[in-house]
């Protein structure tokens, strides 16, 4: 087809895709390219602006590395991840909610047993966490798994230090027969998305600040149970109200209890103050409906 315009080029490029035999990336696909000329049309996209896009995203992926996603960051930011999230997270209620996933799990992060320290030397105040997780009617999960993974108080996570050894702040859990679960870490703090790149200079031309509230990565799974994605949140944090990524949900806020030097729940004699956070987490089961 020759000779197309700005009034027939969508129906030309979707007339190319009409014997693509995935009927799903089809749907896609059309869905895609009708969406994108339909945003030039509406901004009158001109060719300078058309190009610094293609620069923004060349950028993006050219920061990416094995330690750092900028396409997560940059779909964090625009609230995309909340919102794939939460179309493909819908659970009744009384189950713990999901939440986005965030740029830095590591697959295989070390196994520990309960009650060990995750810090693993990852700097920041101690904590001991505590809690259950349990179905929908109160019932114990057995022997779930558990990925845990943190920022230090610096608002790094480990995967941001070239020059470490080991990994920090994460661990791999099991839970315990009756579902119960414990280990120790460090306070969650707020912190700053990674913004030296692109995805942060797009926040300050829009005038939004990079920050996250403290919080915990959780990841559960069990046999008979949707995996759960998710974090705890720290109450009172300022940045509840408005997470650069937007994941915050109510029913994930929880309290860090600040104790005085003492025992700390585990029998040890702490000579320095210590937190402790407590939350059950519900799962779903897999044969409920959505």
């Amino acid at each position: 087809m020759r000779n197309l315009n700005e009034d027939t080029i969508t129906q030309a490029v979707l007339a190319r895709h009409a014997d693509m035999s995935d009927e799903r990336l089809q749907e896609i696909m059309t869905s895609l390219v009708r969406h994108l000329h339909d945003f030039a049309r509406e901004v009158r996209l001109t060719e300078q602006e058309w190009e610094q896009g293609i620069k923004f995203l060349t950028e993006t992926g050219h920061t990416c590395s094995d330690k750092r996603q900028e396409f997560i960051l940059l779909s964090d930011t625009l609230g995309l991840s909340t919102l794939v999230t939460a179309q493909n997270n819908r659970k009744p209620d009384g189950c713990t909610e999901a939440t986005v996933f965030g740029p830095f799990h590591v697959e295989n992060s070390p196994e520990h047993a309960l009650g060990d320290d995750i810090a693993n030397g990852a700097r920041g105040e101690p904590c001991f966490v505590r809690g259950m997780v349990r179905d929908i009617l109160g019932k114990p999960v057995p022997h779930a798994m558990m990925e845990v993974w943190q920022a230090d108080e610096d608002g790094f996570y480990d995967v941001q230090y070239p020059e470490l050894d080991a990994l920090q702040g994460r661990a791999t859990l099991h839970a315990d027969a009756d579902g119960t679960f414990h280990f120790r870490s460090i306070v969650a703090n707020p912190y700053p998305i990674p913004h030296d790149g692109p995805v942060g200079r797009m926040l300050a031309a829009l005038g939004r600040h990079p920050w996250r509230p403290a919080h915990l990565h959780f990841l559960i799974k069990a046999e008979g149970y949707e995996t759960l994605i998710t974090h705890v949140f720290r109450d009172g944090d300022p940045y509840l109200d408005s997470d650069a990524v937007f994941g915050v949900r109510s029913t994930l806020v929880a309290d860090w209890v600040r104790h005085e030097p003492g025992i700390a729940p585990d029998g040890t004699q702490m000579k320095v103050p210590f937190y402790t956070l407590d939350y059950d987490f519900v799962l779903n089961p897999v044969s409920s409906e959505r």
